[in-house]
């Protein structure tokens, strides 16, 4: 993977985020490009990574073995029209990261016979935490499989979908899902200054027991639900506060929450796709 070249079509944050786990985990920076209409984000990319920069998205794509769409997805259509003819000579694997997008949308564009893979990542890869779900379309070989994984790998875990539908489900868990975090977080800390707290006190103790949660969770071999048992003591503190929530009906409020963002995602490959 790492005598691969790889090309970036946009230098936004994902973009950078990418390409700095990629230089972090060992890929040479003179073999990763990237084009931007921004020179100033392009300039900042060069003197930061060392990496190949460019105005040009037809210079990149005649550099690379694979391409990665790192462009707002309302403009990605126009953009990607205008090199539609030298992917298909080139025939390099085209990784999306796109939100919204689907893969009948991006062959419509670019060609049936080229080699795409999906992908829906989330914020946390900015910190090389991220969680990305991966499908490709039948013109991916094995070899392009391994290196879109070890691509999204660099910021974080990633694993495939067998239906691309699922990527829809997989937008309203962990591409919103940070933003669940955040809110909880955000309410917490209101509460707990309500209470006495200090502000910074309460953030930090919220955000340390945030990331010790799921410290725990991603280590052990049980279930969320029985980690929760474990530290709910009968008729403790912990035990009260659950009520609560349970009494809220929080469960049904996420489920709910959740299809809103699911059935969001749905609506967005609509606008945003081949009917455009």
């Amino acid at each position: 993977m790492k005598t691969k070249k790889i090309g970036f079509i946009g230098g936004g944050n994902m973009a950078s985020s990418l390409m700095s786990g990629l230089c972090a985990s060992g890929h040479a920076p003179s073999q990763i490009w990237v084009s931007d209409i921004n020179q100033d984000t392009l300039q900042t990319l060069s003197s930061t990574l060392n990496v190949n920069i460019s105005v040009s998205n037809a210079a990149v794509i005649n550099e690379v073995d694979v391409i990665v769409l790192a462009v707002k997805p309302q403009v990605l259509r126009t953009v990607v029209q205008d090199f539609a003819l030298l992917l298909q000579q080139k025939k390099v694997l085209v990784v999306s990261i796109a939100a919204g997008i689907s893969q009948t949308s991006l062959q419509q564009w670019l060609g049936d016979n080229i080699a795409i893979v999906r992908c829906m990542p989330n914020t946390p890869a900015l910190v090389l935490t991220g969680a990305t779900a991966l499908h490709a379309n039948n013109n991916v070989d094995e070899q392009q499989r391994d290196l879109a994984e070890n691509i999204l790998r660099a910021v974080g875990i990633s694993l495939w979908v067998e239906q691309e539908s699922e990527l829809d489900t997989v937008t309203a868990v962990s591409g919103s899902g940070p933003a669940y975090y955040f809110l909880l977080m955000e309410a917490m800390e209101t509460a707990a200054v309500e209470m006495g707290l200090t502000r910074e006190t309460a953030r930090l103790l919220i955000q340390q027991t945030a990331l010790g949660a799921a410290k725990i969770a991603l280590e052990s071999e049980d279930s969320p639900q029985q980690l929760r048992q474990r530290v709910t003591s009968p008729n403790g503190t912990t035990q009260h506060a659950i009520e609560t929530f349970e009494q809220g009906n929080f469960s049904q409020l996420v489920s709910k929450a959740l299809g809103a963002a699911k059935s969001r995602s749905i609506e967005m490959s609509k606008e945003y796709g081949e009917t455009q």
